[in-house]
């Protein structure tokens, strides 16, 4: 059997990962199924993502250029739910990546969208193949 059983993310500022990547997974049909003082997890598609905080942190942001995680990639649905998306992020912490090459910037064949929150996470919203 394969696939993601869950992904769980470390944060620095639960409040804040709160408000940016609830936003987000609210938008992409998540739904909060748990959430506890040191975080809360989020569900879709029979798999979860958690924002966690951990005493164990060594930094508060993350770098994304450093080894380890680069991105997580979401599916976004429709080419006009990806801009849709596209065009709210930054009124929720997200910032626009690549924008220049918006929604190409993957490749001609490749729609999507790339954004970073505010503690240096990055995203990509992929839309559905037409």
């Amino acid at each position: 059997m394969a696939g993601f059983h869950h992904v769980e993310v470390w944060v620095a500022d639960l409040d804040a990962a709160q408000a940016e990547w609830g936003w987000l997974l609210t938008q992409l049909g998540f739904t909060c199924e748990s959430a506890w003082s040191e975080g809360q997890s989020w569900a879709a598609g029979g798999a979860y993502l958690t924002l966690t905080t951990s005493p164990n942190l060594t930094r508060s942001t993350h770098d994304r250029r450093s080894a380890g995680v680069n991105h997580r990639a979401f599916k976004g649905g429709t080419a006009g739910q990806v801009d849709g998306l596209m065009t709210s992020a930054q009124e929720h912490g997200w910032c626009p990546l690549y924008h220049e090459r918006y929604p190409h910037a993957g490749g001609t064949e490749h729609y999507a969208g790339w954004l970073e929150n505010s503690a240096g996470f990055k995203v990509e919203i992929v839309a559905d193949h037409a």
